[in-house]
């Protein structure tokens, strides 16, 4: 079968086994519904090389079809789909050295950047630094419950809400599209397991150690939770880059 279709060989059978938020008639839903397709795309919902039609998209989401074929032009612009003349968006295919390369490049930019955090760390910067610990509860919760799309959301608000105590904007925005280009094939699997809530409560150990000023303590768990992304959340051994 064409990778490009669904069972039935329609791009809208592809999106109808999706397990996608329902929005109805809200503000900002162009970026609420990307926000939303971002992480079916990284928990690897959305498959690559598959195409998703925009309306029948539209109807998992419960809104119209505008504001769901704008996010994916959006997508598209990101280079994580493409449009396919008069049938939707193609998911863009990653490489197993792709994503090893995204992990490597990772783990060079947030590793300094959270060590640098922590060695800054002073009374102005507390506040900010505790205010991640209840989404870092909030991250565990939803491993426990197993909803992925969520999970993976406040995963990604986490770690750039992290980044973003550096005060530079750029490495924020790279991290961003990094995280985008990320597949995590196997949380689910994870998840069903019970070992997904284990790696979640990682995210608080990071908020301690930080806020204790232990730099060289949360460089170092922050370089395994992101090795986790082709280690065992992959079922890939950890890159070697």
């Amino acid at each position: 079968m064409d990778a490009d279709v669904g069972t039935d060989g329609s791009a809208e059978s592809a999106a109808a086994s999706l397990s996608l938020p329902q929005f109805g008639q809200r503000r900002n839903l162009r970026q609420e519904i990307a926000v939303a397709l971002r992480a079916a795309l990284v928990t690897g919902e959305m498959r690559p090389g598959v195409v998703y039609s925009a309306p029948a998209l539209a109807q998992k989401f419960g809104v119209s079809a505008t504001p769901v074929r704008e996010a994916m032009l959006d997508l598209a612009g990101e280079g994580l789909v493409e449009p396919v003349r008069n049938k939707g968006f193609r998911v863009a295919e990653l490489s197993e050295q792709d994503l090893d390369e995204i992990t490597y490049l990772r783990s060079l930019i947030e590793v300094p950047a959270v060590v640098d955090v922590a060695s800054a760390m002073d009374d102005r910067m507390r506040p900010r630094a505790e205010a991640l610990r209840p989404l870092a509860r909030a991250i565990e919760r939803l491993a426990e419950k197993g909803d992925l799309i969520a999970y993976v959301e406040a995963d990604r608000r986490f770690h750039l809400a992290l980044l973003d105590l550096t005060g530079n904007r750029h490495l924020v925005d790279l991290v961003a599209n990094l995280r985008a280009r990320s597949r995590l094939y196997g949380l689910q699997q994870l998840a069903e397991r019970g070992e997904l809530a284990q790696s979640a409560r990682e995210h608080e150990e990071i908020v301690d150690l930080v806020l204790e000023g232990r730099s060289e303590a949360a460089g170092d768990l922050m370089r395994r939770h992101i090795r986790h992304v082709r280690g065992a959340w992959a079922g890939q051994k950890e890159p070697t880059a």
